[in-house]
């Protein structure tokens, strides 16, 4: 299968490229820079020049190929403020690519994330029938299924808030969490720090999307999560101890001074299942759970190497 990427050169895409050109995929990834181009190229996928902007591009894109996996995301947008702006501009993006795909009876797999459904069903382990009327990426999600409709094989993957491994980048949230750890001296958790968070290992949630775009039902919303339901307080534990730092409970006015813009997220509690999904697609996460993969240390080495290296450049 040609597979036309978005976000290919991003944490989760570039191990979705590695999983589908592993399964004897060819991908076709959208890059807006020289460099992504380059990245893709040694990756042994190939690039397509464009941006979400890009509506011609983007229709040339989709056309050219068998399946679409859409992943790209104005996060730089987003993480200023702006949500409700990179919002529209994914269902700009989403729009074009739905109807190149229309009366195809091609896939399109979406993506979104399980953290607004903790929010909007607090106490509720949220299951992939749980749906939301409308909102930033929930509109889009909503979209998605929406063309299956219109001949399109659609789908769309919730991620856990936490998607992990050794190509987590400076914006993934374990990275993030370690990052203010070591900027305010403690490892924080908000209250009793029973909040609970789901998870996934980058290489479980590669192997979903490539699935999904192989064969996932139209209509389907999956849930890429392994660990169901992790105590925050444990996250914070792993953290501080592997950082030597003291472990503190912060209120929730605390937290904004602590956390920064994570603080809202960080307060959720989000138990997700993905039961549904491994029963429909036979996908089984095999990798480390989080707090292993905490243990296991790649996460602190990357943040001492990256010390040292702007120590070097000051």
């Amino acid at each position: 299968m040609k597979v036309f990427l978005t976000g290919a050169s991003g944490h989760v895409g570039t191990v979705v490229v590695s999983e589908l050109l592993s399964a004897g995929h060819e991908v076709i990834g959208l890059a807006r820079s020289d460099t992504s181009a380059q990245l893709l190229v040694k990756a042994g996928a190939k690039a397509h020049r464009g941006s979400l902007d890009d509506m011609e591009s983007l229709t040339t894109g989709v056309q050219d190929a068998d399946g679409v996996i859409h992943l790209a995301f104005k996060h730089d947008v987003a993480f200023s403020g702006n949500m409700v702006g990179a919002a529209e501009a994914d269902m700009k993006a989403l729009t074009v690519i739905a109807k190149a795909l229309e009366d195809t009876s091609k896939p399109l797999v979406g993506v979104n994330g399980t953290l607004a459904y903790g929010v909007a069903y607090p106490g509720h382990t949220t299951i992939e029938t749980d749906m939301l009327p409308s909102g930033p990426r929930i509109t889009s999600e909503n979209f998605i299924i929406g063309v299956a409709a219109k001949n399109v094989r659609s789908s769309v993957v919730r991620l856990a808030p936490t998607v992990h491994g050794p190509l987590d980048n400076a914006v993934g949230f374990i990275p993030t969490l370690i990052r203010v750890a070591r900027d305010k001296g403690f490892s924080a958790y908000i209250g009793d720090g029973l909040n609970r968070w789901p998870a996934v290992h980058e290489r479980d949630a590669a192997k979903l999307f490539r699935l999904a775009v192989e064969s996932a039902p139209a209509g389907s919303r999956l849930h890429a999560v392994h660990d169901q339901d992790i105590v925050f307080k444990d996250i914070a534990e792993a953290i501080g101890n592997k950082l030597n730092l003291p472990i503190k409970r912060v209120t929730l006015d605390e937290a904004h001074k602590h956390f920064g813009h994570l603080a809202y997220f960080v307060s959720v509690d989000n138990p997700t299942s993905s039961q549904m999904t491994q029963e429909l697609l036979n996908w089984e996460p095999v990798q480390l759970r989080l707090i292993d993969d905490l243990n296991k240390g790649h996460y602190f080495k990357a943040n001492e190497m990256k010390d040292e290296q702007n120590e070097a450049s000051v």
